[in-house]
């Protein structure tokens, strides 16, 4: 008899996300997709914050338990601050991804200004195992779309994160978020057919997960 690894599916938790993906099986999760905290203290203009980026205590707990819950073969996706890479790349490494490639995404605007003006983000492609290649492999630099961050004070738009999700996944397989903020990656994972977990610490942002992913009227969802 085949025994199937099972996580939540279609469900946003206001939880830690670390104590959440300890409930979860093993192996259970298809990809992950995912923008932690960059460890920076980030404060937007209008003051919103995000929870735990003061610190880097979660740091390898989590992705532990993203390297856990994830199968053999999957990809995770994880956005890092470029001037924390050091402490994310040895957190990833310390919980047995594998480093297989780099993600920009191009902005049309700058989001600060220093030494540099800052027009991009960027993600780490990271490897559980030896995943099959995509038949089509998509570019490694996308387009980032601004999305007002109405929702979230870094919020991610929706239409940069569906590529990655329709190279790596299939349809009816399950895309987990463990810091899913205001829900982009669950929105992105919803509208190409594939079912999505996440998890999410500041109530704030559940309750605006919640109501962007709740059912259309008259649709059912498992």
């Amino acid at each position: 008899m085949t025994i199937t690894n099972s996580a939540p599916r279609n469900q946003i938790f206001n939880a830690d996300c670390i104590e959440t993906m300890r409930t979860f099986d093993r192996d259970s999760v298809d990809m992950i997709l995912t923008d932690p905290p960059y460890i920076v203290g980030y404060r937007a203009r209008d003051g919103r914050t995000v929870s735990n980026d003061d610190n880097a205590d979660w740091l390898r707990p989590a992705f532990n338990q993203m390297h856990r819950v994830l199968k053999p073969g999957g990809v995770c996706v994880s956005f890092y601050g470029w001037n924390r890479v050091d402490l994310f790349m040895q957190a990833w490494r310390a919980a047995g991804f594998r480093v297989v490639g780099h993600i920009v995404f191009r902005k049309q605007y700058a989001s600060s200004a220093r030494f540099l003006r800052y027009q991009h983000e960027a993600a780490y492609l990271l490897a559980k195992g030896n995943p099959t290649l995509p038949a089509s492999p998509i570019p490694d630099v996308l387009d980032f779309p601004y999305t007002g961050n109405k929702l979230h004070p870094t919020q991610k738009p929706v239409e940069a994160l569906k590529p990655l999700i329709a190279s790596f996944t299939r349809p009816g397989e399950l895309v987990l978020d463990p810091f899913c903020g205001s829900g982009s990656t669950l929105a992105a994972a919803r509208q190409l057919g594939r079912d999505w977990t996440g998890i999410e610490l500041n109530p704030d942002y559940f309750r605006a997960a919640s109501h962007r992913l709740r059912p259309a009227p008259g649709r059912l969802t498992a």
